[in-house]
């Protein structure tokens, strides 16, 4: 099978559209497929060393977001066409379609390619964050569009795909992501780093993912004037500086990768989570996985991922003063945490991105065999 994987995010970029995009590729490689990824092209010397992987990639022109310009926008160009039909897709896959993918979905009905769109970003709520000219029911629109031209469109939560059925999309299956079980494990906990981080002893508390404003990362305020509570954040983004001044008791780390990520999740007492907007919450799940707690909104993607009162504790959106009460009661309390943690990694540890990769392409083989389109019609 051959797969044309169109998406608006790719390598170097560090966030849940392109994490998902490698694995997804990775999984179809070592299934003996053949994905081709095309994707904008990253700013200066960042595209040299970040496509030198076991499948091709094609890289589109770009321009940088408004507001955020270390986030790069595809712009559709004869060389998407010229690529996608090149590769003679059996299926094309749109990962988070909004204006490269929309082009994707444009050229796979005009060609009869069966195509499934994966949505992954709230669009809508982050055109209002960044002020860039679209307003929400106009995104909608752009979204409805996109994704009921597709022969399915797979949400990763049951708040996404409620949000997606309200808004008037069809066909909508749920597919989740996976977490590395091995990679993200409590085994990797590190007295050293914790010693390094929390000096003192205090209960560690991190934040992980971009620093952006519909992250509401300042909503750790609260939290971070906790007595015997060190909050540290690893991550960068348009928002950092800005964060770096109004939350002068945070330790900010940059962006962590690999083994270094590994160690510090597993190092952690509590993971923190402050985005109300998020679609799935993939560093939930690899906080979870590595055996720590979880507090977070109320909303989206962490309804599904956290089980309040068995994994960690769930609190309205936009309140910074239940996030540092849940926080603090959970830092009062060692052993309700080691039990969170140890059902957190037992909720996650059959979720295996093999798992899901097969869940997948049950999904391609689906369009190409033309199923009928049932799917999810609502939601409770």
């Amino acid at each position: 099978m051959r797969i044309a994987i169109v998406t608006e995010s790719f390598l170097p970029d560090v966030n849940g559209v392109a994490h998902s995009v490698v694995r997804t590729a990775e999984h179809l490689v070592a299934r003996g497929y053949e994905p081709l990824v095309i994707a904008p092209a990253p700013a200066g010397a960042r595209s040299r060393a970040a496509d030198r992987l076991p499948y091709p990639v094609v890289r589109i022109p770009s321009l940088p977001l408004p507001r955020y310009q270390g986030f790069r926008l595809g712009v559709p160009t004869a060389r998407l066409a010229g690529a996608l039909l090149a590769h003679q897709p059996d299926v094309v896959h749109l990962a988070s379609p909004f204006i490269l993918g929309a082009a994707g979905a444009t050229l796979a009905a005009r060609h009869g390619l069966p195509a499934v769109a994966v949505y992954q970003t709230d669009v809508a709520s982050y055109a209002r964050a960044y002020r860039v000219g679209w307003g929400e029911t106009a995104a909608w629109r752009r979204l409805r569009e996109i994704h009921n031209s597709a022969q399915r469109t797979l949400a990763p939560s049951t708040r996404a795909a409620a949000d997606l059925i309200a808004n008037g999309v069809q066909r909508i299956w749920l597919w989740r992501r996976g977490v590395d079980a091995e990679r993200f494990h409590p085994a990797k906990r590190c007295e050293p780093l914790r010693r390094a981080l929390a000096p003192d002893g205090e209960v560690l508390v991190g934040y992980v993912g971009r620093l952006a404003p519909e992250k509401r990362v300042e909503l750790l305020r609260d939290t971070a004037r906790l007595p015997g509570v060190r909050v540290v954040v690893a991550g960068d983004g348009p928002a950092r500086r800005q964060l770096e001044r109004a939350l002068p008791g945070v330790r900010f780390l940059g962006v962590q990768h690999g083994e270094t990520l590994a160690r510090l999740y597993a190092s952690l007492d509590l993971f923190v989570h402050t985005g109300p907007h998020e679609t799935f919450g993939q560093t939930l799940q690899e906080a979870a996985a590595s055996g720590v707690p979880v507090v977070a909104p109320a909303s989206g993607g962490p309804v599904d991922l956290v089980e309040s009162g068995v994994t960690g504790l769930l609190v309205p959106p936009g309140d910074g003063g239940a996030l540092a009460a849940a926080v603090a009661e959970l830092a009062a309390d060692p052993a309700r945490r080691t039990g969170y943690g140890l059902a957190a990694r037992a909720a996650v540890s059959r979720r295996s991105w093999s798992a899901v990769g097969d869940e997948l392409v049950g999904h391609y083989r689906a369009v190409l065999a033309g199923a009928p389109a049932a799917g999810l019609s609502a939601l409770g």
